[in-house]
Formats: C-alpha cells, structure tokens, sequence
C-alpha cells in the first residue's frame, strides 16, 4: 500500500519533537540554532533573524559540509512554512545522528503572526 505525503508527515512526527513558537523564542535565545528548510525563494522573502538556510530536498546532501552543523549535539529549530517539511526535516536529521533537534510548529507562518520579532529579508 502507498503512502501520502501527509502519511509521511505524520510518521515523522510521531518520532521527532515540536516546540511552539514561544519554546522557539526562548531555545534562540539560549543559543539554538534556527534551520530554515524552505525553498531559497521562500527564505529570501522573509525567515527567523540568524536563521541558517538549507532546503529540505538539498538537506542530506549539504548538513554534514556546513560550518554551522558539526557538533551533532548542538540545539537546532527546524522550520518551514507550516510544519511538514520541517518533521521531515527533523527526522532525516535524527536519522543522520542528530541528538537534539525540534521541529517548529506552524513553521514561519506560525511564526509572522505570533512573533513579536521580526523576520529578515535580504534584497
């Protein structure tokens, strides 16, 4: 039997953790790293201040290269638009050896409207 996307979130999320927007705040301010897995075009249009970007479809590819993601251990907020991408996200992570990543929810959605930080946007 296939399986849908939706299925394929769902698994995820029943093996990864989520913080609210609000648990969010507080990890970045104690030095979790933010890990936006939208799309480029989505991240340059607005994402979390200090976000670290790495599309989901490029993440297994490109996480074990970048500076910002040696240390397995270290603390990562993971968000997309809305939560799916991110508990894929999320998972491949653990799956590659991460021990302490989150998955974000409601994603940058959730985020621009609850949040009393603003986004960056680069021109």
């Amino acid at each position: 039997m296939s399986k849908t996307t939706m299925d394929l979130v769902q698994e995820a999320k029943a093996s990864i953790n989520e913080v609210t927007i609000e648990q969010a705040k507080t990890m970045f301010s104690e030095g979790s790293i933010a890990l936006d897995v939208r799309e480029s075009l989505e991240y340059e249009t607005g994402h979390i201040p200090n976000a670290k970007h790495i599309s989901r479809g490029m993440l297994e590819f490109m996480i074990g290269n970048h500076p910002d993601f040696q240390n397995k251990n270290a603390s990562v907020v993971v968000y997309c638009k809305s939560g799916g991408r991110s508990a894929l996200a999320t998972a491949t992570l653990q799956h590659l050896g991460y021990t302490n990543v989150y998955s974000m929810l409601g994603g940058f959605d959730a985020w621009s409207e609850g949040s009393d930080i603003p986004p960056e946007t680069h021109a």
